[in-house]
């Protein structure tokens, strides 16, 4: 259920009625609407080691649209793979092995800064370790129908922890702790990682969004009746 209103809410626009008087006191009811938005977001997980419990693996990437799962890789099955029906039909083979080679690269990315934080924090090998990563796109519905950027998000985790997060806005990388400091000074005198990323955030994803969307416009619309190649550095 959870997850059935929180796709109803992310699609539909939120409605409000609002109790009014008129000048001969008479109450009449009116109906305010705020801007319909939607979201794509992929959610990258590895840990520092292989993990033996079920539905855990060392390494998982997803995509959602609207927070309702459309692609998924693991790295036990190392393979991208289509969630949804109409991300099937309408995307072809060379989509989906350009994605698994892409989650393939991530997971050897992770891998190696996984390793570069736990030794920066003097960590050992005996805890499991954990580095997330969230990027993604969100877009308000125009009255033609098309999409417009309201922000972008591109965020790190460790260990439960905010690691590092991408002001669009400033183009800066910004640290929460000291931990991250170093790898923020690094990140930030890449100006190519900087220009990359906010065109990402504010066009490419965009884009991508925008096609999803049709692609599954008519399952999209059934439900609400019933109630993307990243340029890495080390940190």
């Amino acid at each position: 259920k959870r997850s059935y209103f929180t796709f109803f809410n992310a699609i539909m626009p939120k409605c409000y009625h609002i109790l009014s008087l008129t000048n001969n006191s008479l109450p009449y009811f009116s109906v305010s609407c705020l801007p319909e938005l939607h979201s794509l977001t992929y959610i990258y997980t590895a840990f520092s080691k292989p993990v033996t419990l079920p539905g855990l693996h060392e390494f998982t990437a997803m995509g959602l649209l609207d927070n309702r799962m459309i692609d998924y890789y693991d790295s036990e099955h190392q393979k991208k793979v289509p969630k949804q029906k109409w991300m099937a039909d309408h995307l072809e083979k060379e989509y989906w092995d350009k994605g698994t080679q892409s989650r393939k690269s991530k997971e050897q990315w992770f891998k190696v800064n996984i390793d570069i934080l736990m030794k920066r924090m003097r960590q050992n090998d005996t805890d499991t370790h954990i580095l997330q990563w969230m990027h993604g796109c969100v877009g308000e519905t125009q009255p033609d129908g098309s999409l417009k950027f309201v922000k972008g998000m591109d965020m790190y985790n460790y260990d439960g922890k905010d690691f590092l997060s991408f002001d669009d806005d400033k183009q800066v990388w910004v640290a929460p702790n000291t931990a991250a400091l170093e790898t923020k000074r690094k990140w930030d005198e890449v100006q190519v990682l900087k220009e990359y990323t906010k065109g990402y955030l504010e066009k490419e994803c965009m884009e991508w969004m925008s096609k999803f969307r049709d692609y599954g416009k008519e399952q999209l619309v059934k439900a609400s009746m019933y109630i993307i190649k990243h340029a890495f550095i080390y940190v």
